[in-house]
């Protein structure tokens, strides 16, 4: 008699998952690495205008962005169709615009980038110009005087 038998069930090893963490941990580390995040959630329509001299800021450039236009179809029934303004990712009101721009300084960027911000307006292109003439009010009241309005390169007579 033996002591040893041979296994005749032929049952395959376990696998092993010995490497399984290692596998993890490199995907986690491509998709960390290669995931952009979206900044804003646009709740106003984006059809910007086309301007034929387009000059494009720096990325050290201390930009403090103002969204202006009608609703997104999604949000009309809540909001109407009348033109909105949209801070940060909200709704706002003109009057709202103060405190909004001296949050972002202070939280954001920081108080020594007070006099060298620059207030991008990205406003829809069927936006009427009341709107912007208040949110421009509101930047002079607070003397943000440097205004950059965003729009895409191409022919004027396309607008």
């Amino acid at each position: 008699m033996s002591k040893f038998k041979k296994k005749k069930s032929g049952e395959l090893p376990p696998v092993s998952t010995a490497a399984l963490p290692d596998i993890v941990f490199m995907l986690l580390f491509f998709f960390m690495t290669v995931t952009t995040f979206k900044k804003d959630d646009y709740k106003v329509k984006q059809e910007l205008p086309y301007a034929n001299q387009v000059q494009t800021l720096d990325k050290t450039d201390k930009v403090i962005y103002i969204y202006a236009g009608k609703p997104s179809e999604r949000y009309q029934k809540e909001f109407g169709t009348q033109a909105k303004i949209q801070l940060n990712d909200k709704f706002a009101d003109v009057s709202e615009i103060k405190d909004y721009w001296f949050n972002t300084i202070n939280n954001d960027l920081g108080q020594e980038y007070q006099n060298v911000a620059i207030t991008a307006l990205k406003v829809d292109k069927e936006t009427n110009m009341g709107l912007i003439s208040d949110i421009k009010q509101q930047l002079r009241e607070i003397n943000a005087l440097k205004i950059n309005y965003t729009t895409r390169k191409g022919d004027v007579s396309q607008n």
